[in-house]
């Protein structure tokens, strides 16, 4: 049985789509637009300033292109390219309104559709690309979680990435999806997973349980104080990384304080600290920390990173390059892109297109947008 077939028994655990998606950051948006006056589809079709997909405005209803999926999917034959272009053309709210509309109308799951009609790496992307954020999440940690091979960094990004790179809203829905998908917490979980020790353990554990300040204000006497201390924790090589205090700092302060932070550690040290942490080689602590920062303060430097990882070497890592497109595409992924030309010297799209093919391909591409 393939992870989809099981994924799909825990999914259906998971409350109304639409009572998660609005914890969601890039969704904020929806409140003010309908507030001026846009009204609920407005809201439902509001695109972050770096997302990278594109919709149609005006949309078709949530019955319409229910209805135009279900014509993709029926009689001899699937119409991948229809597929593609309503979903790949959709906000997580507007995906979330056709899901309930399909349901209604056929009696039967959009996501247990898709999954019966596609395969391979397509069928994994756009089922991905079609679930609720807060359950897509979940249903990643929960993966990464079984994973056989012990301490393996590309699978701990993916609980850096869910803890980090969104709002603290947004995990918290995913704790929420997480607890109704598994019937167990996000958080024991982590804590009682064996590819794990301690000082990663403890600090995973806080990364994953935390509840971050969503506001702008900073303590500049604290940042000079923490950003001496990390200073403390990370320097010395040949010797352990003070795991304590990072936990501390790392786990608990705002993003904006530990911005501060940060650029005050640049301005003492005359070095980033994610450019020492790249210099404590075989330390995988220092590589988590470089990657939970990357996460909180700059997400489009680890995702750039997560995408080029994945086509490096002997054959793709389809699950991280899905992984990281799909999750950005909403979000960032413009800031993504430019961050991968300048550092790859190449882009997104034509590596892309270099290391997959077929229905696969133009999902991400479309996900991914037209280069600027």
């Amino acid at each position: 049985m393939c992870c989809w077939c099981c994924c799909l028994d825990c999914i259906h655990n998971i409350p109304p789509l639409n009572l998660l998606f609005l914890h969601f950051s890039p969704h904020s948006l929806s409140s003010s637009a309908a507030s001026a006056g846009g009204g609920e589809a407005a809201a439902a079709a509001a695109v972050a300033p770096m997302a990278s997909i594109s919709v149609p405005n005006p949309a078709p209803s949530p019955t319409e292109d229910a209805e135009s999926i279900r014509k993709a999917v029926q009689g001899w034959g699937t119409d991948e390219n229809a597929l593609i272009e309503i979903l790949g053309h959709r906000t997580a709210a507007q995906r979330a309104e056709i899901a309930v509309a399909y349901e209604g109308l056929y009696d039967e799951t959009l996501l247990d559709r898709l999954h019966s009609e596609l395969s391979g790496d397509f069928r994994s992307a756009l089922m991905l690309w079609t679930m609720d954020p807060a359950a897509r999440d979940a249903k990643l940690a929960n993966e990464a979680l079984k994973k056989k091979k012990k301490g393996e960094l590309r699978h701990i990004w993916v609980l850096v990435e869910v803890a980090c790179a969104s709002s603290p809203d947004h995990l918290v829905a995913v704790r929420k999806a997480y607890r109704a998908a598994y019937a167990s917490s996000l958080e024991e979980d982590v804590a009682s997973c064996s590819l794990f020790g301690d000082p990663l353990r403890r600090f995973l554990v806080r990364l994953v349980s935390s509840y971050r300040y969503g506001g702008g204000g900073v303590d500049g006497e604290l940042a000079i104080a923490e950003a001496a201390e990390l200073h403390d924790a990370v320097v010395g090589r040949g010797q352990a990384l003070h795991g304590d205090d990072v936990v501390r700092i790392v786990g608990t302060r705002s993003k904006a304080q530990l911005a501060v932070t940060l650029e005050r550690y640049r301005q003492e040290h005359g070095k980033g600290i994610d450019e020492v942490l790249d210099g404590r080689r075989g330390d995988q602590l220092a590589a988590v920390l470089k990657a939970a920062l990357w996460c909180l303060t700059s997400p489009e430097k680890h995702f750039a990173e997560v995408i080029r990882t994945s086509i490096l070497g002997l054959g793709t890592d389809e699950e991280m390059l899905t992984r990281g497109i799909v999750s950005r595409a909403e979000v960032d992924m413009e800031k993504v892109k430019e961050e991968y030309k300048v550092r790859y010297n190449t882009t997104v799209t034509a590596d892309v297109r270099g290391d997959t093919s077929g229905y696969y391909m133009n999902t991400l591409l479309t996900l991914v947008g037209p280069e600027k």
